[in-house]
């Protein structure tokens, strides 16, 4: 996030922050986000706040909408961030006129027709099929794995380095879902196991 110095005027960013909160709260946000009938106008309000920029706006967004607040549907609204534009440029050479966000919902919309066509066997979750912002992290991640693989290929950003490595935890895992998505009492037990 911006450090909120130029909104909120303290030289210490986690005050700005704070004061950010203070400030959503004052406006009502949590009363507001109840009236609101899709993502795109809760995304358009949390614009609206100072150092909340159009990726962050997105993800809290999608956050929110993670719990019982709303009910929107995800697969009407996308934000690709930084990464997933990086994935798609190193995906596709030329878009033919569709934007970042075409691509995302091609690509979520056509799914089950592509898995079906290359015979590949997409283990979903209990049968959940793959969501918009599914698809937005997958091309981030293609991005990610593109920069250390095919480090000559540069995508919009020009990153060329990993921020992180993964490490091996041993920490026992228990999968959690948001409850609206009907998953949690579908998770086998063989499901709950050791991250490798």
């Amino acid at each position: 996030m911006a450090s909120g110095r130029n909104a909120f005027g303290s030289h210490r960013k986690h005050r700005n922050h704070l004061k950010l909160i203070e400030s959503i709260i004052a406006d009502g946000l949590h009363e507001k986000i109840q009236t609101m009938a899709n993502m795109k106008q809760l995304y358009n309000k949390l614009l609206s706040y100072p150092t909340i920029g159009n990726f962050l706006a997105y993800q809290y967004t999608i956050d929110i909408n993670y719990s019982e607040l709303t009910s929107y549907s995800e697969m009407d609204f996308v934000v690709p961030g930084p990464g997933a534009k990086d994935g798609i440029k190193k995906c596709f050479s030329d878009l033919g006129g569709f934007t970042e966000e075409d691509v995302i919902m091609y690509v979520a919309e056509r799914q089950e027709i592509e898995f079906e066509r290359l015979g590949f066997n997409f283990k979903t979750l209990w049968g959940r099929p793959l969501q918009l912002i599914d698809c937005q992290n997958i091309f981030c991640e293609i991005g990610k794995y593109a920069r250390v693989a095919y480090p000559q290929m540069i995508g919009n950003t020009g990153r060329k380095r990993i921020k992180q490595r993964f490490v091996q935890n041993s920490k026992r895992i228990t999968p959690w879902y948001p409850p609206k998505w009907g998953l949690n009492e579908r998770i086998p037990l063989s499901a709950v196991s050791y991250c490798k």
